[in-house]
């Protein structure tokens, strides 16, 4: 879809801005404020299981307001609280420290109360769109434009002063209007179609497992013999298969790192198994010294306790050391330890985990090795063992690509988006003569009437 450009331009005197259509405004946000940009209160209110919401800049997800999981204040503070900020219906709230620039805009009428991090932008109507503002201001132009006026000691903040003297460009409130006509429909159009893409990925993550669950748990042949494992949550298995306790193919290895090492410093991931803590960590906490860790060997399983049961637990296809709170397991007997891998990080397994762990909170329970040994798992014979891994993986390879690829979608998606809001709010392109497609119960009616 291309649109056209508008007829005669001009220089905005805004540098980031540049030339902007001939009839349009590029002016400080101040002079369209209905009141001054306030923020919420600094101080930090009782929270209650119960009352009145109260957000602050994670609030704000995907550009709208996210009531979901938020923490709740009295009456009475919210009404303390209002006397400095108190949102209403179309103003704009925006992030001014630590996340800056997140951008929402008050849709609903409900009472809530936000703390210092949100600034609260109210306009005056007559002059500017709160709708056609919160574009603006999602624009890559202005976002950049937050960034630069913001400040850095330990975080990026941007001022109270500087907020409103953030620049805008303004066209007449009736052109504002069809913008935002226009992206309203236009955005929502990419958006289902990036929700499409995300809806994909889900449908391939939940085939990858169902596939990997079965392979694993019924192999490859659907034509052989069945037997009942025994076991709940295995139910049948090949009849050939074993059914093994894990303590009788694994057993937990206590091998610490010689000093002042410089062995590879491994984690085990919930999401994606064992990696290399540099690789992902780059940024995090690191451990001053490796001096007494557990040594890892390629094809060790790595069991983070605490976590096991949400899978972090892995097949290690690194050298190198890890954390004494994880345990390490090591084959004793022939076996494919990938296999194991895919296994243990099933949900079915994982649920297996969870059973078996200990503590007196969810978050706190520990799968220890005395209890992990003693779960029943199957055990293919290991030629089988091999061609199941191999399966597996080229299974992980297909799916893989696929994901890519509609990530990659989503990718180019938004960033049309981003580039469509930047263009239209901008008066790099026209939209004064588009029009909302007709609906097809309108199109058939035309239809009858000619």
């Amino acid at each position: 879809m291309s649109f056209p450009t508008y007829p005669n331009y001009k220089d905005s005197g805004v540098e980031w801005l540049g030339e902007v259509p001939e009839h349009w405004q590029a002016l400080a946000l101040s002079r369209v404020l209905a009141a001054p940009v306030t923020d919420g209160p600094h101080t930090t209110p009782e929270f209650l299981d119960d009352g009145i919401p109260f957000l602050s800049v994670d609030g704000i997800q995907d550009g709208k307001l996210y009531f979901e999981g938020c923490r709740y204040v009295s009456i009475e503070d919210h009404k303390e609280f209002s006397k400095k900020a108190e949102p209403k219906y179309n103003d704009l709230l925006m992030g001014k420290a630590a996340s800056i620039g997140k951008i929402a805009r008050v849709t609903e009428n409900i009472e809530f109360s936000i703390w210092s991090p949100l600034a609260l932008i109210r306009v005056t109507e007559k002059h500017c769109r709160p709708e056609f503002l919160e574009f603006c201001l999602k624009s890559s132009e202005l976002q950049h434009q937050i960034l630069l006026a913001s400040n850095s000691n330990t975080q990026l903040n941007i001022g109270m002063k500087d907020i409103p003297k953030l620049r805008i460009p303004l066209p007449a409130v009736q052109d504002q209007n069809q913008i935002v006509r226009f992206l309203d429909h236009e955005t929502a159009r990419i958006d289902a179609l990036i929700e499409e893409q995300q809806r994909l990925i889900e449908l391939l993550k939940e085939k990858r497992q169902a596939v990997i669950s079965h392979a694993v748990t019924k192999g490859l042949d659907p034509t052989v013999p069945m037997k009942d494992s025994g076991v709940e949550w295995l139910g049948e298995v090949p009849a050939h298969w074993e059914v093994l306790a894990t303590k009788r193919f694994f057993r937990m290895v206590v091998d610490p790192a010689p000093d002042s090492n410089d062995f590879e410093l491994l984690s085990v991931y919930t999401e994606i198994g064992v990696r290399p803590r540099k690789d992902l960590e780059q940024k995090g906490n690191k451990a001053s010294t490796t001096d007494g860790y557990w040594q890892v060997k390629k094809g060790d399983i790595i069991v983070n306790k605490l976590l096991a049961w949400m899978g972090a637990v892995g097949y290690s296809d690194y050298e190198g050391v890890t954390s004494p709170a994880y345990d390490i397991l090591r084959p004793t007997r022939k076996l494919s330890p990938k296999l194991f891998h895919y296994i243990f990080r099933g949900k079915s397994a994982q649920q297996e985990f969870k059973r078996w762990s200990r503590g007196i909170m969810e978050m706190r329970l520990r799968l220890y090795f005395d209890e992990l040994g003693r779960i029943s798992m199957p055990f293919p014979p290991p030629c089988e063992q091999e061609r199941i891994v191999e399966f597996i993986e080229i299974l992980e390879c297909k799916f893989d690509a696929l994901s890519q690829a509609a990530s990659e979608q989503i990718q180019l998606l938004s960033e049309r988006r981003s580039a469509l809001i930047s263009a239209t709010v901008t008066g790099k392109i026209d939209v004064r003569g588009w029009k909302p497609p007709a609906s097809a119960k309108v199109q058939e009616l035309e239809e009858e009437t000619m």
